[in-house]
């Protein structure tokens, strides 16, 4: 399989679980470890050693500080990639990973063996960040070799378009990287594995079709799963035949969708959400063995519009290096040195004016736009783009910003009802080609243009 797919130009990165073993807690059956040295395996309450570190809210948690269990997963990570060829691997839990006695450390013993391994440190490595355990929320503290799933990204872009207020600072830090968590440590935007979902939680159709979980089916009286989704089925609680409600969940997908794609750092997309696939509402359906669960990769029920503007936005990604960068971008003309060229990237409001400190505090406001320009490709060629995002429920008159050197702004891609939609007036001003859109409620656009110097 994995050739096979290396031969399609398909890496592969393997999800492991190297914090907790299938026994459970004290009360479960005898199927790993527990068997041959419960001592060495799990991490025990030092009071009384029948009962189980749960770090994990699976039962137990592997002593990952032994020898022999380090062994263990070093010699397992090996075998995954020098044998089955994997590419690199997700750590789930990986907090865990990092516990010492004293609390989470970078430079735990696990991470300094994994990292010195001459095969290991060459493959891609990403953290799910977290665990249930103290201290157990570490976004941003992982090595610098680590990428990490980053669920601020998650739970803003959801927020955002939701139509949540307030939410101006956050989503451009979000759009821009997460910085914040990333860069003072040296790493770049690609530490950011953007997701908007993941096998844990809502589908993409199922996001903008259910406020609540909906998990009777997995046998826990509805208690299993995250309670708080930042969701909303925008007239009626799933499945609906109403043109209205209809048209608003597929414009609310797009706009998800191309906002993963066009921000920086590593979009990760759901199997199944370029289809809009559904799970009913259920949040948490690893349980259900059945067609709840399954995907059919057939083209049965598959929204194709879906998938081809999807498919877009992927074209896009690959098209524009600006989307990219190898490091992160800031307002002033930053240049990077590994590359020799340069990006920037400018945030505007609605009416065209430069974002300040009194724009960004309006907490009723739900849109903006930015522009980012510059050369990563070193052939001379400048680009520059434009997104307005409206997440407003009303529609908003946007004016593009009043940039020098520019050729006029053509239309890439749109989440509106309008095949093509036009100015909804001539250029304020041609000297510097200034143009008012009216964009539909929950929508955006995105344009193009060339720098000309």
């Amino acid at each position: 399989m994995v050739d096979a797919l290396h031969n399609a130009g398909i890496e592969v990165i393997l999800d492991v679980v190297y914090n907790h073993s299938a026994e459970g807690s004290r009360l479960g059956p005898t199927l790993s470890f527990r068997g041959i040295d419960n001592l060495s395996y799990y991490r025990l309450h030092p009071n009384d050693k029948r009962f189980y570190i749960n770090d994990t809210g699976c039962g137990n948690t592997l002593n990952i500080n032994h020898p022999r269990m380090l062994q263990l997963v070093l010699d397992s990570l090996r075998y995954w990639v020098e044998v089955m060829g994997v590419d690199g691997f997700r750590f789930d839990l990986a907090a865990c990973l990092g516990r010492e006695a004293y609390g989470f450390d970078p430079g735990s013993g696990f991470f300094d063996a994994l990292l010195q391994d001459p095969v290991l440190c060459q493959v891609k490595l990403i953290a799910e960040p977290w665990d249930i355990g103290p201290g157990g929320y570490q976004l941003g503290n992982f090595p610098v070799a680590f990428s990490e799933w980053n669920d601020r990204y998650r739970d803003t872009m959801r927020r955002f378009w939701r139509g949540d207020h307030g939410m101006l600072p956050e989503f451009a830090r979000r759009f821009h990287g997460s910085g914040d968590f990333f860069e003072h440590s040296g790493r770049p935007p690609a530490a950011s594995i953007n997701f908007l979902t993941s096998h844990d939680g809502f589908t993409l159709g199922d996001l903008v079709s259910y406020t609540h979980r909906h998990n009777l089916a997995n046998g826990e009286d509805n208690r299993d799963g995250h309670q708080e989704n930042f969701s909303y089925h925008y007239g009626v609680e799933g499945a609906t035949s109403d043109p209205t409600i209809m048209a608003i969940r597929a414009r609310q997908q797009r706009n998800l969708l191309t906002t993963l794609f066009l921000s920086q750092g590593v979009p990760m997309l759901l199997s199944g959400d370029e289809t809009g696939r559904t799970q009913l509402g259920n949040n948490n359906a690893y349980c259900q063995d059945n067609k709840l669960n399954w995907f059919d990769w057939s083209t049965v029920g598959m929204d194709k519009e879906l998938l081809a503007f999807t498919r877009t936005l992927i074209a896009l990604r690959k098209r524009f290096p600006l989307l990219c960068a190898k490091h992160f971008i800031h307002e002033q003309l930053v240049a990077q040195p590994l590359v020799g060229a340069y990006a920037r990237l400018d945030w505007f409001s609605r009416q065209g004016e430069q974002m300040t400190k009194s724009l960004w505090s309006e907490s009723m406001c739900r849109s903006l736009s930015v522009v980012l320009s510059g050369d990563l490709e070193l052939k001379g060629k400048q680009q520059a783009l434009l997104l307005m995002v409206n997440a407003d429920d009303n529609p908003l008159a946007f004016t593009t910003p009043t940039l020098a050197h520019l050729s006029p702004w053509q239309c890439l891609i749109h989440t509106q009802l309008d095949t093509q939609p036009s100015p909804c007036a001539g250029p304020l001003d041609a000297q510097v080609l200034s143009t008012q859109y009216l964009l539909q409620d929950r929508s955006l656009m995105l344009f193009h243009a060339d720098l000309i110097l």
